[in-house]
């Protein structure tokens, strides 16, 4: 009989998978999300000053919005692997893969089924909004892993009763306390359900006294509130005015219909965003809710109400962001594989059928990818990335009637494309401006502590400012009347090189990059072979000047 391997179905698997297929997306600036220039211009600031508890934008203003700690892991990658676009992901990167195996341990917990883990770790592995939330240097995959890490807790505690090992206690308490220095208030809610549903749920009540497990809460606070103590005792309430605006004010609505309206997106992208997963067998999913539920109540019962909870706190927010779900989407890929094991114990032509849409997909973005790069011209490494692309899908192509392997290798073919879309978007990001910047300003032997003034879009001031690094200062300025005489060169953007015509000698195009908004003309530059010409006629450039030139 041939049996899958065990390492095929641990957690090791879909890990290591996540890891390898999705970093070369994530580990440069192929997609580089705006609110990341929060956190990377705040850890250079750190390192230029010193200072590593207070938060700065590049225009040098403060911002208390959202506690430290995301803060602190773009700056270890920063102080480990040097001041670049990976170092300021990796550790993002790595977290987001740390679900995999708290997943893969609380359905272990929790299934009598051996098949649980296993498809538990592949659901949560190939969810968009983990894999984008892993490719970026924001809060939100750090708040779903320490959410993930409370549940671990929780899911022991509702195990063992009242009679649960200590260190149950400590993860729960823990996770909560990392949860809340990453995000704040949304933590803090997540956590006062937990605690309330351990407390009265019929199946498995924690007794309060058991509950206050007072050295694991006591290290809890002091986490959650060393850094709100050390900012309002350093800058009063100007610094809890701006966290609350943020965490409250800006986030909470109150109109009923704009409630209504993000209640019912938040349910459609909560079942949506688990396709093709959710749709294995959709007729029978209310039929295998209720048989999941019968056999653990108390864990899937908890997993029903913090699913209900997330939806109800994102229908009240003022803007609706999809990554608001992040915190307990963990959970809920452990309650959709029970469900969907109740349906589907064994392989299924939708399986097979989901399995070949993806590689269909696959296939067509690597060509397309193919057609970019011969056309543009690439490095050897990009054609070697592509060879692995295009002969896993071919491989896979050939697992797919192999019933031992059909959850992997769905899970694979969608893990897949992240590889191939990194493919087509290298030749509109990559090299980033700031890379660019940075050999520029090697070559033309620019001092190091020069001050550096930024007018342009502060998204991409946050690339530049990253290819500086810490040696140099820059500071994003609104209009050259702001700059200070201090300031012997410039970085502008198109716009801002026309309001300084004649005002400043401009020196030279120090970036150049393909603009995504002129797509056609780059396909047509290619197939007329004039994409040099073409490039710097329609692409997104940035201008070198020298205040007092040499």
């Amino acid at each position: 009989m041939n049996k899958t391997p065990g390492w095929i179905n641990s957690y090791g698997f879909p890990m290591l998978a996540f890891l390898v297929l999705v970093g070369p997306f994530a580990l440069d600036f192929h997609l580089h999300y705006p609110d990341e220039m929060y956190y990377t211009d705040a850890a250079i600031r750190m390192m230029q000053n010193g200072d590593y508890l207070t938060t700065y934008l590049g225009s040098g203003e403060l911002r208390f919005k959202k506690p430290i700690l995301t803060y602190w892991f773009v700056l270890a990658g920063f102080k480990t692997f040097g001041v670049a676009a990976y170092s300021s992901r990796i550790l993002f990167l790595l977290f987001g893969a740390g679900i995999i195996p708290l997943v893969y341990h609380i359905a272990k917990m929790v299934g009598r089924s051996n098949k649980l883990p296993i498809w538990s770790a592949w659901i949560v592995a190939t969810h968009p909004i983990i894999i984008f939330s892993s490719t970026r240097s924001i809060p939100d995959i750090l708040l779903a892993f320490f959410m993930t890490l409370a549940a671990v807790g929780i899911t022991g505690l509702l195990k063992y009763g009242n009679n649960s090992p200590k260190k149950y206690f400590w993860f729960f308490y823990l996770g909560l306390a990392f949860a809340f220095e990453t995000k704040g208030l949304p933590a803090a809610a997540l956590g006062l359900v937990a605690i309330a549903y351990m407390l009265f749920n019929p199946w498995q009540r924690i007794k309060l006294m058991k509950l206050l497990y007072l050295p694991a809460i006591a290290l809890a606070l002091f986490i959650s509130l060393f850094w709100f103590v050390a900012m309002y005792m350093k800058f009063g309430s100007i610094y809890l005015d701006s966290f609350l605006e943020d965490q409250v004010g800006m986030r909470v609505g109150s109109r009923i219909w704009m409630i209504v309206k993000h209640f019912i997106f938040a349910v459609l992208l909560m079942v949506g965003l688990f396709l093709p997963w959710v749709s294995l067998k959709i007729k029978a999913l209310p039929s295998g809710l209720k048989s999941i539920f019968s056999q653990n109540k108390a864990f899937f019962g908890f997993a029903i109400i913090w699913t209900l909870s997330i939806i109800g706190m994102t229908a009240m927010v003022s803007t609706f962001y999809e990554r608001y779900l992040l915190p307990v989407t963990p959970i809920s890929a452990i309650l959709l594989a029970g469900i969907v094991l109740k349906t589907t114990p064994r392989p299924t032509n939708a399986m097979k059928l989901w399995t070949k849409v993806f590689l269909g997909i696959n296939w067509l973005v690597l060509f397309v990818a193919l057609f970019a790069h011969v056309g543009l011209g690439s490095s050897f490494w990009i054609y070697g990335q592509w060879i692995i692309g295009f002969g896993l899908s071919v491989l896979l192509w050939k697992k797919v009637n192999q019933p031992n392997y059909q959850v992997q290798v769905l899970g694979l073919s969608i893990l897949l494309l992240f590889l191939s879309v990194s493919l087509v978007t290298h030749p509109l990001s990559i090299p980033n401006q700031g890379r660019q910047v940075q050999a520029y300003i090697s070559t033309h032997e620019i001092p190091e502590n020069s001050k550096i003034a930024f007018l342009g879009n502060l998204h991409y001031a946050s690339k530049i400012r990253i290819g500086l690094g810490p040696e140099f200062f820059m500071k994003t300025f609104s209009s050259l009347e702001e700059v200070p005489e201090s300031y012997a060169y410039f970085i502008c953007d198109e716009p801002n090189k026309r309001a300084l015509d004649g005002l400043l000698p401009i020196k030279d195009v120090v970036s150049l990059n393909w603009d995504p908004k002129y797509i056609k003309e780059m396909i047509m530059s290619i197939l007329n072979g004039n994409t040099t010409e073409e490039k710097m006629k329609w692409g997104k450039k940035y201008y070198w000047i020298e205040r007092f030139p040499a």
